[in-house]
Formats: C-alpha cells, structure tokens, sequence
C-alpha cells in the first residue's frame, strides 16, 4: 500500500523560503505569481493492506517525526 503525507506551514506562519522562491520566480520572469508557500512531500510504501491501521500508522508518524504539528499541518492520501 502506498500513502502520500504533505506537510505544509499553518496559515499565518512566516516562510522565508517560500517568499525566496516567489522573488526567484519574478527575477525569472515568471508573470502571475502571487505568492510562493514551501512545504514538503513524503511518499511512503506500507506493508499490509488494512488501510484504517496504515492510516493510523501515518497520523503517528507525521504527529511524532514527520511534521512539527506546532507550526505545519499534514494531509495524509492513500493511494491504491
């Protein structure tokens, strides 16, 4: 089983590297670019194929390693 958890700065948050992205865009000439928020991607492979327990799995995971639940939200997506 294969899950995605994307992890992304609350709202309200500063990030520094989203606005660095957002300048570098408009130095490129990218036209259109209101603003820029980073975040990050972890595309995890699970053994087994309960789903509900995989799901819990990954709430542990991002609550306890994978997200700093302080400051980021994360959106956990199962894939078949």
């Amino acid at each position: 089983m294969k899950a995605r958890v994307t992890v992304t700065l609350k709202t309200g948050i500063l990030d520094p590297q989203g606005k660095a992205i957002e300048g570098a865009l408009k130095s490129l000439g990218v036209d259109g670019v209101a603003s820029v928020r980073q975040g990050k991607v972890f595309d995890i492979e699970l053994a087994g194929a309960d789903k509900a327990k995989a799901e819990a799995a990954l709430k542990d995971a991002a609550d306890k390693l994978l997200a700093n639940t302080v400051i980021e939200n994360y959106a956990i997506e199962m894939k078949a």
